[in-house]
């Protein structure tokens, strides 16, 4: 099907609840725009979807994602470009990762008319709820969840994709203290860790609220055999810069999600210059290049933080101090590159801005 020729059903709001967007009145995920995008599969195909007023599911206790799982998600942002229009970043590779998670959880894979044609005319109908500030965007929320009536364990037969947006400021506003998790694990070979399936959330929200409690910011998950290398950040990919080399984690595990700004991340540093290795990296690795002054900066990288500049890395009883930001030469350059494409204001060389 031809993405332009898509039919969708719009029902629009009778009032709209837009305001006053500024940086200073946004907090990340508390509220949202005034529509959503809602299509449902049944009988074996996905239906026409529908544009409809921001609004509850009616749902069954019995509802089976309730029971076992079976939700995944994506996140998107657009951007307010210098001439007022507004741009999506990459996101035909998040319909493409939507895909891997819902072929893993064993979900209908979700065809790309309706990722990107429903989420073109959704961002355009909301279009004002798009903030113009720095650090401003519209963050997207694309899911799926299993919608059978039925609590035997088996894939649902009915499923439900939505997309909801929410207008968004800065996720941190100050470089991370991060603690290396080596009790509890996020993922293991064979399993969903390279998903964006829920249950990797909720399982991660003790260790994250234990680990505030002491202080820092997030954790750095490490693998789950010998609790020796380190894998993902909170809920953002990892990256070192060491000795003037780009390191971050492999995905040849299946434990690590396929980030787009990871990606975004790679090729803009092999474009100035940086060599990037994807690889193991081991918590020892990281101890001895600080010890001898080699561990030079460090960020978590993803759609809601974008780049997230860690001030330090705690495991055990060891702490290693990084330099101070400012006198970082590699990553905060990156940042302002991404956020140039991101926001318009250079040409994008690479494809990445969907204009809605």
């Amino acid at each position: 099907m031809n993405v332009s020729m898509l039919n969708i059903n719009i029902r629009k709001t009778e009032k709209s609840r837009i305001h006053p967007l500024t940086k200073d009145n946004l907090v990340f995920g508390k509220e949202y725009s005034d529509h959503m995008l809602v299509c449902d599969y049944k009988d074996g195909e996905w239906q026409t979807p529908g544009i409809v007023p921001y609004e509850d599911f009616s749902l069954s206790p019995a509802t089976s994602f309730i029971h076992y799982g079976q939700a995944i998600f994506e996140g998107v942002k657009a951007y307010r470009q210098p001439d007022g229009s507004v741009s999506v970043f990459r996101p035909h590779d998040n319909w493409e990762r939507l895909n891997v998670s819902a072929h893993r959880m064993g979900m209908p894979e979700l065809p790309e008319e309706i990722f990107m044609e429903g989420l073109r005319q959704l961002i355009e109908l909301d279009a004002e709820w798009v903030p113009g500030e720095a650090e401003t965007s519209l963050y997207i929320r694309p899911f799926m969840i299993a919608m059978d009536e039925f609590i035997g364990v088996r894939p649902s037969d009915t499923y439900r994709f939505a997309i909801i947006t929410s207008p968004a400021g800065a996720y941190y506003n100050k470089p991370v203290r991060i603690y290396v998790q080596d009790h509890y694990v996020r993922a293991a070979k064979g399993g969903i860790g390279f998903t964006k399936a829920a249950g990797n959330y909720g399982a991660s929200m003790l260790p994250a609220a234990e680990v505030r409690k002491m202080g820092y910011d997030q954790n750095l998950w490490t693998d789950a055999v010998e609790n020796k290398y380190v894998q993902e950040i909170g809920t953002m990919n990892v990256f070192f810069i060491i000795d003037g080399v780009a390191l971050t984690p492999d995905l040849n595990s299946g434990t690590i999600l396929a980030g787009v700004t990871r990606a975004s991340i790679i090729t803009l540093l092999q474009e100035n210059g940086i060599k990037v290795e994807e690889r193991p990296i081991s918590v020892d690795e990281l101890i001895e290049a600080q010890k001898n002054g080699k561990l030079q900066e460090a960020f978590g990288s993803g759609t809601a933080a974008s780049m997230s500049f860690i001030s330090d890395l705690t495991y055990k009883e060891e702490t290693m101090h990084l330099p101070d930001v400012a006198t970082w030469s590699i990553s905060p350059k990156i940042k302002v590159q991404l956020d140039d494409i991101r926001y318009g204001r250079v040409a994008d060389t690479h494809g990445w801005r969907f204009k809605v």
